[in-house]
């Protein structure tokens, strides 16, 4: 992931300008999307110019007009109504908000049904809105760009499944290789007749057109769409997962195949009360769980993740010039964080080159993380003191931003914890914490404590205050001051710059600064 760029001056390096500066990104600050699918219709704006997409509005309708489709050929005479309503809105409240026009695209129903022409010229005429209606392949393409706005380093295989369809597309070296269709849509496959055999029979005819097409070589699949967060989210309550985050959620083929099993044996009513899920996207798990089921066994992948990214983040990544989407989605959600909620902006980037002699020997993907929580490390300054490391914690492993899988997330949380609190003994998160490994849990707490540490010389920047060196074979801290700094390192300083050396686990030298 790129995080320099050219003609950036003195701001060269792993930072690089933040991209919310950027001219070309700046124009895309305010754009709203509709998506007319099978089963719902739905606005969101993305607001900000930041590589991870912020959403500004958010709304969606369970309209169904796919529902009967693969039987009569025609659009639901009930869906069409419930559309027309939906976008009728979301144009008034684009209007509202005074956005540039409307971006909307229609998919498989509306291309599929006989009356689907008929349905656009009356979205036209009574909402203004040119309702594009794309192919399978294209539907494909944009589903597999959302993947890439979250992950811009996947490999593998995007399954994004709607109601009357499902497209299968490759990802590689930041790129959408082949792409491929298929009827696999639940609310299409409701009009297979035969009971339960002939639909598994069905399902598993389509699936082997499938791998033909494109082949068994990917290792990861990437899923997409409302069925498949459902069903990720089931899967969450069998294993009693701590973290309901759906984004980036990862699961086994193994925990697959047992999470279809479960909801095959118990009450899809029930399971629905226990979630939270719609009604209407609850009565399409059955049928999806067994394309699901087929899907993992056919194409055998070694790993499978659950993106909340689709087909309309691939209509913001689509807007995107080439340098941007190769930005740092995390560090980017980051800085425009801090310059938008710190109390400070910039002090995230001096504080992390303060404490970085701390990680000199961390991966590179460490060293990302602690770049992300000095970025973090002032933003929720509002919050009570009592609550300030909870909200933390709360913040950075709820938050929409992509480029972070779960482990990370409390990685991030907790070294924001340690911003704020020298212990975690006694916190609600401690369940959250066991996803962790021991050593994760101690880099955390260092990067809290040092982050803890280093702003207690913020008043400008730290290094002309003090420098750290860490030896880490010897296990010795040093800490060099000036003769300004040894003022600024008063009792509340030493005391934490004792609990740094303690997760440390060294010895800590205190010296004047030469020259």
């Amino acid at each position: 992931m790129d995080g320099t760029g050219e003609g950036q001056g003195e701001d060269w390096g792993p930072f690089g300008r933040p991209l919310f500066e950027d001219p070309s990104a700046r124009a895309l600050s305010r754009v709203g999307v509709v998506d007319v699918g099978s089963n719902s219709v739905r606005l969101v704006v993305f607001d900000g110019a930041a590589r991870s997409p912020a959403y500004f509005y958010n709304e969606k309708i369970m309209c169904a007009l796919g529902a009967g489709l693969g039987a009569t050929g025609h659009l639901s005479p009930q869906g069409r109504v419930r559309a027309m309503s939906a976008l009728k809105r979301f144009q008034l409240l684009a209007e509202g908000m005074r956005l540039p026009p409307l971006t909307a695209v229609a998919t498989a129903a509306v291309r599929e049904a006989t009356d689907g022409p008929e349905f656009q010229r009356q979205v036209l005429n009574e909402t203004g809105l040119k309702l594009w209606v794309i192919d399978g392949e294209e539907e494909a393409r944009l589903s597999a760009q959302g993947v890439l706005l979250g992950w811009p380093e996947a490999e593998g295989l995007v399954c994004d499944i709607g109601g009357s369809s499902m497209e299968l597309a490759e990802v590689r070296g930041g790129r959408v290789g082949r792409r491929v269709t298929s009827p696999l849509g639940p609310l299409k496959l409701q009009a297979i007749k035969g009971g339960k055999k002939a639909l598994r029979a069905h399902i598993a005819g389509v699936m082997t057109d499938l791998v033909e097409r494109i082949g068994r070589d990917n290792k990861r699949l990437y899923l997409v769409g409302g069925s498949w967060r459902a069903i990720a989210r089931l899967d969450m309550e069998r294993r009693r997962y701590p973290l309901h985050v759906l984004h980036e959620y990862r699961m086994t083929p193994k925990a697959v195949l047992a999470t279809v099993k479960w909801i095959n044996a118990n009450d899809i009513n029930e399971l629905r009360g226990r979630t939270g899920t719609s009604e209407a996207r609850m009565s399409l798990v059955p049928i999806a769980s067994e394309v699901l089921r087929q899907l993992v066994r056919k194409f055998g992948p070694k790993e499978i993740d659950l993106s909340s990214y689709g087909i309309r983040e691939g209509m913001l990544y689509e807007q995107m010039p080439e340098r941007l989407r190769r930005r740092d989605p995390l560090i980017e959600a980051c800085r425009f964080a801090e310059a938008k909620d710190a109390r400070m902006p910039g002090s995230g980037r001096a504080l992390n080159a303060f404490i970085a002699p701390i990680f000199t020997s961390a991966t590179p993907a460490r060293r990302r993380m602690v770049r992300a929580a000095c970025l973090l490390h002032d933003v929720t300054w509002r919050a009570h003191p009592d609550y300030r490391a909870e909200v933390c914690f709360d913040n950075a492993t709820r938050a929409n931003m992509g480029g972070l899988t779960h482990r990370e997330r409390i990685w991030l949380g907790l070294a924001l914890l340690h911003r704020y609190k020298s212990s975690r003994d006694g916190s609600r998160f401690a369940e959250l914490f066991e996803l962790l490994e021991p050593r994760e849990i101690q880099s955390a707490e260092v990067a809290g404590k040092a982050m803890r540490f280093g702003a207690m010389f913020s008043v400008e920047a730290p290094e002309n205050m003090a420098r750290l060196k860490w030896q880490s074979k010897k296990k010795v801290l040093t800490l060099a001051l000036t003769q300004r700094g040894e003022i600024l390192f008063g009792e509340v300083a030493q005391a934490r710059f004792g609990a740094l050396v303690s997760a440390l686990n060294a010895e800590a030298v205190v010296k004047r600064m030469r020259g």
